[in-house]
């Protein structure tokens, strides 16, 4: 007998623990049996091209999205939402359960665990009894994680890291991350091993070194100092001997989230979730700013301004990041018919106040994000939300792709800057496509072209976010990846990008931070949490653009985060 030749009955079983044989050696017989498994997956299941999904594997997906030559190997767990980009693998005994998402290239090694939920563990009743959360686990490009790996929820594992066999990942890791142990810390650069370094970009990386690194470095080394400045011994104001407020307070706990992936230091974890949770006004929802009374209702049931409105963004995303959520539900937003909000969009200021409208549209939408993620009893009247998207996409301008009306003298601003809010709270926060986003590049970066507003010594924090996350935002849609030369416009979106960012790093201030941009705008030229927020937030948008956030080593995951809001998924509308 020749030993060499396996029989056939036991091919299934070879084909489940090495699956990348599959492609090549699989007969017409094996390959039906493949189609017809894939086909019988549960859930929202779409599996690409030249993909195995071993018959021995537990995949019970509520929904999977598996990109082209990827595996599901034997005896793998999967539950939940997994995503994941072209040529990934989950090894044998692989388990991914609650909310994964991989990105391309990326190797999950035998017997690991990504762990993308969590229970509650209140003292008031049985763990077994205790609620589920879900922050989700993001993996970017070019990730292998070794065998025996634990991933917890709410990490995010940047492009090209190495996770060492045996690791227990329970922060964030940058790009490039040489990491192992439990709990899993950084041991080198992975490109300090002699793998070819990217090509430098003009203007952002220079002959002595990185600039973007050295920037990031900075930054980290001197946040715990900003953030101390800014704490009046009671509460944070944005900058030292300022008024305290909200914001700040949320301010706070985003910069020290990006930089040090930690709460402030001014208070425990805990104390800061008392502290944000008991400005939350049971009857509303809302939260008014310091010293002042909760804001009177509309006749819809909800406001149509004020800083209560931006606080369900600050508030809500700095809870977030702390690892809790609002307490109550946003009851006007809860309770809000289809009828009355399409009454109230209909009444927002589109031609002389877009940003307004935009801004109106972010907060009521953000919202009903954290009602429908956080809470068990407050859902969102039926058809509201698909009210929202079904007027929105309806009446955007097919020319500028856009909502509102330029004016005489101010130009796009009202409508660009109201294009960002009305899009970050909507479409972005809830995964859904932009309409003409070929058409909002044009009008972008006509707007941008506008002396008034962007030029020499008249930048501020707002007019160039509201740029560039419309320009980031409609390049990925349209399908380019850090300033690719096929994207549409891309060489000019690059060179803006770039432009912006050498103009952007030259600003901080050594142990204050940014301020927010010249003028009587905003919070002024002053540094402060504020600026400091916002422009950490711009600079990796602007990085993205040009190919070159992996060299800042954080990403956003507040009110200026890339990605979808956690927890949601796509909205289908008709």
């Amino acid at each position: 007998m020749d030993h060499r030749q396996q029989p056939s009955v036991h091919s299934s079983d070879r084909f489940d623990h090495c699956p990348w044989l599959y492609e090549k050696e699989a007969t017409e017989e094996q390959r039906a049996a493949q189609r017809e498994r894939q086909q019988s997956l549960g859930g929202d299941s779409e599996v690409g091209e030249r993909c195995y999904v071993a018959g021995s594997a537990a995949v019970f997906p509520d929904l999977l999205r598996l990109g082209d030559d990827s595996y599901i190997a034997a005896h793998a767990y999967v539950t939940g939402t997994l995503t994941t980009g072209t040529d990934c693998t989950l090894n044998p005994f692989t388990v991914a359960r609650g909310t994964v998402s991989l990105g391309t290239g990326v190797r999950i090694g035998a017997h690991t665990s990504l762990l993308g939920f969590n229970h509650s563990m209140a003292p008031d009743q049985p763990v077994f009894r205790q609620p589920q959360t879900s922050r989700g686990i993001t993996v970017g490009d070019d990730v292998w994680i070794g065998s025996h790996v634990v991933v917890v929820d709410g990490v995010t594992i940047g492009d090209h890291c190495v996770i060492g066999a045996g690791a227990v990942v329970t922060k964030d890791l940058p790009a490039w991350t040489v990491a192992a142990g439990n709990p899993a810390r950084r041991i080198r650069d992975r490109r300090e091993t002699g793998g070819r370094q990217r090509p430098s970009t003009p203007g952002v990386d220079d002959g002595g070194g990185d600039a973007l690194a050295r920037f990031a470095d900075t930054a980290r080394t001197q946040a715990a100092g900003i953030l101390a400045c800014c704490w009046n011994g009671d509460t944070y104001t944005d900058r030292p001997g300022a008024a305290p407020t909200v914001r700040a307070h949320c301010d706070a706990v985003e910069i020290a989230d990006l930089l040090l992936s930690s709460a402030p230091e001014q208070l425990d974890r805990t104390q800061h979730i008392e502290r944000l949770t008991s400005l939350q006004d049971r009857a509303t929802g809302l939260i008014p700013e310091l010293g002042e009374q909760p804001p009177a209702m509309d006749a819809d049931g909800f406001i149509g301004e004020g800083p209560a409105l931006y606080h369900v963004l600050s508030v809500g995303y700095a809870l977030d990041l702390l690892g809790a959520s609002f307490p109550q539900p946003i009851r006007g937003v809860s309770d809000m018919t289809a009828s009355q909000l399409v009454t109230r969009l209909k009444e927002l200021p589109w031609q002389d106040s877009a940003w307004g409208a935009g801004a109106w549209i972010d907060s009521w939408a953000t919202a009903a994000h954290w009602n429908l993620r956080h809470s068990a009893t407050a859902r969102l009247t039926p058809g509201a939300l698909e009210a929202l998207f079904g007027w929105l996409l309806t009446r955007a301008d097919p020319w500028t792709g856009m909502w509102g009306s330029p004016s005489a003298t101010a130009g796009r601003l009202q409508v660009v800057n109201g294009y960002y809010r009305l899009t970050r709270g909507s479409f972005a926060q809830f995964g859904m496509p932009v309409p003409h986003p070929e058409q909002v590049v044009d009008a972008v970066l006509d707007h941008s072209r506008d002396a008034r507003y962007f030029g020499a010594g008249r930048e501020n924090a707002c007019n160039v976010l509201d740029v560039a996350h419309p320009l980031w935002l409609c390049t990925r849609q349209l399908g380019g990846r850090g300033g690719g030369d096929d994207t549409y416009r891309a060489a000019e979106i690059r060179a803006w990008a770039e432009r912006r960012l050498t103009a952007a790093l030259a600003t901080w201030q050594d142990g204050k931070g940014f301020g927010f941009g010249p003028g009587t705008a905003g919070p002024g030229p002053e540094p402060g949490l504020q600026g400091t927020e916002m422009w950490l937030a711009i600079i990796w948008l602007l990085a993205d653009l040009v190919g070159r956030s992996d060299r800042l080593g954080y990403r956003p995951r507040g009110v200026h985060r890339p990605e979808p809001g956690e927890g949601q998924q796509p909205l289908r509308t008709p």
